[in-house]
């Protein structure tokens, strides 16, 4: 490899892909050589000079779609698949790269196309009496369909836990042990630790895995009154903190009981949103009344600092945030994916009611099958009509 002027820059291999095999689809010539941040520097300003233009973001997977080298979901599984924060999530992304996901919601189009086509048929052939004799059978066919998506729907909010991960807020008044709480779940010193209350200022943040899954741990400013402007800062952006949680661990000093200033913060904590109350310092004898489990809130008694209780809590955080170990293979689902799924599942039970009218009972598929297409990228009316001459042998 050698510059605009002639210079040997580095030598390596030159490996030439003729379409349609490689990645993209398209021909490709790829370049191998040894690396190195100086020497690619000057290897890249070599093709620049050349000719060549730098890829945009994302362009050569763009480009594999474009060619139907991929599918929507399979494409972005690449990215989910670099961006991946544990190896559960790795493998995940890569079932998903490799069309597990979309083999699934491929089947699932694929019964409810005939489904679609077995109604398509009742209202454009209604002469030929099939409404009595398919009525059970397209009750029954949708039954199952809203069953499979039900499990979609559930791998998919699993894998979102494992993509997005889960955000666990740490709130309660000053010097209840918030941060020797974090230190414990990190399993290293990350917070400053002092019997002063008031020590934590500002939102510290640590990623840590629990059983695979990322949980964002997020120790906060005690919440109280106060006249430092510093602290009151501080204060503010825990409860923005607060309005952004999954999971709010409430943590309160067990050896002190429920406090007027606990009150206060369970006043300021949002309306919704998922809480685990937290006793600390159960390793310290009680000095006052007990902490009355709230209805509804589990309650978890640990000690930051000897460690005991902390595998229980890790078990609950995961239990709160909806994570199930033992359930279905997750499926590495993003935000618009699950929001696709949520669509179709409406529209399916939009169609259960809609029985008796086949014309509204058709829409209501088609919008439940245009919602899932919206995940791969694909599916035309044609389909339809392939699949309505095939299946039946109208008039015969």
């Amino acid at each position: 490899m050698r510059d605009r002027l002639g210079e040997a820059i580095d030598e390596g291999v030159a490996l030439y892909f003729e379409a349609p095999h490689s990645y993209t689809g398209e021909p490709v010539l790829e370049f191998q050589g040894h690396g190195g941040r100086v020497v690619m520097q000057l290897v890249l300003q070599a093709f620049l000079d050349a000719g060549a233009r730098l890829a945009g973001p994302g362009e050569f997977t763009q480009r594999a779609y474009l060619n139907e080298r991929l599918d929507l979901a399979q494409a972005e599984s690449v990215a989910d698949l670099i961006d991946a924060a544990s190896r559960e999530a790795a493998r995940s992304a890569l079932r998903s790269l490799q069309g597990e996901f979309s083999a699934t919601l491929h089947a699932f189009v694929a019964k409810l196309t005939a489904l679609r086509a077995l109604v398509e048929a009742m209202l454009d052939f209604p002469e030929e009496d099939v409404d009595a004799l398919h009525r059970e059978q397209v009750q029954a066919r949708l039954a199952g369909l809203r069953q499979e998506l039900s499990i979609v729907i559930r791998r998919g909010q699993q894998g979102r836990l494992l993509r997005s991960g889960i955000n666990v807020v740490l709130a309660g008044r000053p010097n209840v042990g918030k941060s020797s709480l974090l230190n414990q779940l990190a399993g290293e010193e990350r917070a400053i630790v002092t019997a002063l209350p008031g020590t934590t200022r500002d939102a510290l943040r640590e990623s840590i895995l629990i059983e695979g899954v990322p949980i964002n741990v997020i120790d906060t400013a005690g919440l109280r009154e106060s006249n430092d402007e510093i602290e009151r800062l501080g204060i503010e952006r825990t409860r923005k903190e607060l309005a952004q949680a999954d999971v709010v661990l409430v943590v309160f000093d067990a050896s002190h009981g429920k406090m007027p200033e606990d009150d206060a913060v369970m006043a300021a904590l949002p309306g919704d949103g998922t809480r685990i109350h937290v006793l600390n310092k159960i390793d310290l004898p009680a000095v006052s009344g007990a902490v009355t489990p709230a209805e509804g809130v589990a309650q978890v008694r640990v000690s930051a600092k000897t460690g005991e209780g902390i595998d229980v809590l890790r078990h609950h955080l995961l239990h709160c945030a909806g994570w199930d170990a033992h359930g279905e293979t997750a499926i590495l689902a993003r935000e618009r994916h699950l929001r696709a799924l949520a669509r179709a599942d409406a529209h399916l039970a939009g169609a259960a009611r809609q029985l008796a009218r086949w014309e509204f009972l058709a829409e209501d598929l088609r919008l439940a099958q245009d919602a899932i297409s919206e995940i791969t990228g694909e599916f035309t009316a044609d389909d339809l009509l392939g699949e309505i001459f095939a299946r039946f042998c109208i008039g015969k």
